[in-house]
């Protein structure tokens, strides 16, 4: 009987997940699951929970939000790194965003998302590690997105209804709401057999098609399994008119104009003369003046929907 490990954070959803528990599991276990749970009472549980003990099991479920899918994943690529061959992963999303679920059509109907997990197909997807090169906390890693700048708290601000409602115009325009708080960042890039520096005010390196909630605010060609990120550097706007412009290629996807960088790389570092906030999927990633950050190409297995199957 092949053995599952089924993390969840009681308290994501507004304790929807809790309210499941027992459903999912009873699913689990009549598809055939010797099932192991495990909630989540603090912050880090997660992450500890799939480093220590992930590898012993066939197949690890995590349901909440991104932030403790995050943890999951960041235990799993632990373990990856040690030596250690995880399973597969399921996902039960049940956070107000879900970035990661958007990405791999996974629904946020509990009972669907179980019958993806006992009926779906695995796909490969890659994981971002974030290298700070601080002795003892080297190394993060990231789902979806790292970002630094003026926008990386307002996607986890801004209300869903005025997201649905204005789709990825929302995004920017809140965004910019702030400008006159707006401080740029002088950064060095290096990536491939490319090098420059300019002062930046944001800074997105992604594989996903949604951050924060918004669909569509990456670049066009964004692909999850092929080892390159792709990457978003906004220069500090000089008159209204850069600003003007800024938005018009953002929200057009027209990455042709000289207020931005765009590109696609395996590879960046970030090198700035002062310590900037990260974020990594929404998250806290601290605070630095060096970053590295490297896409795992492939890395994990992800549970998602399989498209050639027939229902019954």
């Amino acid at each position: 009987m092949p053995k599952l490990l089924f993390i969840y954070n009681p308290n994501a959803g507004k304790g929807s997940v809790r309210r499941e528990v027992s459903n999912i599991i009873e699913k689990l276990t009549f598809a055939g699951y010797l099932v192991t749970t495990f909630p989540t009472s603090k912050a880090g549980d997660a992450r500890e929970m799939a480093l220590k003990r992930g590898s012993r099991y066939d197949c690890i479920v995590c349901s909440g939000g991104d932030g403790t899918l995050h943890e999951v994943i960041n235990g799993m690529m632990g373990a990856i790194a040690t030596g250690h061959e995880m399973p597969h992963l399921g996902y039960i999303p049940a956070g107000t965003v879900n970035d990661f679920a958007s990405n791999f059509d996974i629904p946020k109907d509990v009972n669907e998302a179980v019958d993806i997990i006992i009926n779906g197909t695995d796909k490969p997807d890659d994981i971002g590690s974030f290298d700070t090169g601080v002795k003892n906390r080297r190394f993060g890693y990231f789902t979806y997105v790292a970002a630094f700048g003026a926008f990386t708290e307002v996607a986890y601000e801004t209300p869903q209804e005025t997201k649905n409602v204005l789709g990825k115009a929302a995004y920017f325009l809140e965004g910019f709401k702030r400008f006159q708080t707006l401080r740029p960042y002088h950064i060095k890039v290096t990536y491939d057999d490319t090098e420059f520096e300019d002062d930046f005010i944001y800074g997105m390196i992604t594989n996903s098609k949604s951050v924060g909630g918004f669909q569509g605010i990456t670049g066009p060609s964004v692909y999850l399994d092929d080892g390159k990120f792709d990457v978003i550097l906004v220069k500090n706007p000089r008159s209204p008119m850069d600003l003007q412009d800024i938005i018009n290629s953002l929200l057009s996807k027209d990455m042709k104009t000289d207020n931005l960088y765009h590109f696609h790389t395996g590879k960046v570092t970030l090198a700035s003369e002062e310590k900037i906030p990260w974020t990594l999927d929404g998250e806290s990633g601290g605070v630095h003046q060096l970053v590295t950050i490297n896409d795992e190409q492939q890395a994990i297995s992800i549970i998602v929907p399989d498209k050639n199957r027939i229902e019954d």
